[in-house]
C-alpha cells in the first residue's frame, strides 16, 4: 500500500480520535479518579476492544453488522447503558467519606471496562465501515490492507488516549487527595461518564 495512501489515512481519521467521545471521556474519567495506573488499564482495555473491530472488519463480518441495522442498534443502546451505569458507581463512590491515595489505589476490572466501552461504542466500527474501504486499493489482499490501517487508527488512539489521560492524571496530582477533593474527583468522573453517555445517545 502506498506510503501517500497510510499518511492521508491517518490524517483523516486523527480529528475524529480526537473528538470527545465515550472512550476519551472513560479514560479521562479515570486517570482523575485513578491515576496513571487506572489510564494504562482503560486504554489496554479500549485498544484491545478496537483491535477486535480491525479482525471483524478485515474478514467482512462487520458488514454483516451495517446490513442490519437493528443489530448495530443495540449495540449502541448496550453501550449506553454500560456508561451510565459506570457513571452510577462513580457517584455512589463519591457519595461514600473517606480520603483516597491515588497512586496506591487498587485497579481492579479496568482492562475488561474499557473492552466493553469500546466494544460497544460504534464510533470505531463505523469507522471500518464507512472510511477505511475508500482506501482499500485493488491488486492486494483486502485483509491485509484493512489490518494495516485498522494498525494506524489503534495506534493513534493509543497516542492520544494516553496523552490526555496521564495530562489528567498529572494535574489530579500525586499524594493523598483529601476527602473533599477525592468526592469532588470520584463526581467529577461520574460527569464525564454521563457526558460520554449523552454523546453516544446522540
Amino acid at each position: 500500500m502506498p506510503s501517500d495512501t497510510l499518511l492521508l489515512f491517518a490524517l483523516t481519521v486523527f480529528p475524529l480520535v480526537c473528538s470527545p467521545g465515550p472512550d476519551i471521556l472513560f479514560v479521562a474519567s479515570q486517570g482523575l479518579s485513578g491515576g496513571r495506573a487506572a489510564v494504562r488499564r482503560a486504554t489496554l482495555g479500549i485498544l484491545a476492544g478496537y483491535s477486535v473491530h480491525a479482525l471483524l472488519a478485515a474478514f467482512g463480518i462487520a458488514a454483516l453488522l451495517s446490513a442490519w441495522p437493528p443489530l448495530l442498534h443495540a449495540i449502541r443502546w448496550t453501550g449506553l447503558a454500560y456508561l451510565l451505569y459506570l457513571a452510577w458507581q462513580m457517584f455512589r463512590a463519591a457519595s461514600r467519606p473517606g480520603s483516597l491515595q491515588l497512586d496506591s489505589r487498587p485497579v481492579h476490572g479496568l482492562f475488561r471496562k474499557g473492552l466493553l466501552t469500546s466494544l460497544l461504542n460504534p464510533k470505531g466500527l463505523l469507522i471500518y465501515l464507512s472510511i477505511l474501504p475508500n482506501f482499500i486499493r485493488p491488486g492486494t489482499s483486502v485483509a491485509t490492507q484493512a489490518l494495516l490501517l485498522s494498525g494506524i487508527f489503534i495506534g493513534s488512539c493509543a497516542v492520544v488516549y494516553s496523552v490526555i489521560g496521564y495530562s489528567i492524571a498529572g494535574m489530579a496530582g500525586k499524594g493523598r487527595f483529601s476527602d473533599r477533593k477525592r468526592r469532588l474527583a470520584e463526581a467529577t468522573a461520574g460527569g464525564l461518564l454521563l457526558l460520554a453517555a449523552g454523546k453516544l445517545a446522540a
